[in-house]
């Protein structure tokens, strides 16, 4: 059973793209922003239950409830092992 949002998800989201990199001490984190994008709803579901969001060449499904990124390709591919998606905000007109 797919998870279903209990309220309306916004129109469009800010998506910041982050690295894993290691502190002074070796300890992993994830560094500045490298790329971020503002993507627009389809007004599609996606595979993981969630609606789809496009653009700048970003696909995303995100959870309206708790601002997470459940799936994202950029430019047609996965992300690197170690990177991140993160809502950093809604985009203007929300």
């Amino acid at each position: 059973m797919s998870p279903q949002p209990t309220r309306s998800a916004p129109s469009r989201y800010t998506i910041a793209l982050k690295p894993r990199v290691a502190d002074e001490e070796n300890r992993p984190h994830h560094g500045a922003s490298l790329r971020s994008a503002t993507v627009d709803a389809t007004g599609e579901v996606g595979v993981s239950g969630f609606p789809r969001y496009e653009g700048e060449g970003v696909q995303a499904e995100i959870d309206p409830e708790t601002r997470t990124v459940e799936r994202v390709t950029v430019d047609g591919d996965a992300l690197p092992y170690g990177w991140m998606a993160e809502v950093t905000g809604q985009g203007p007109g929300t």
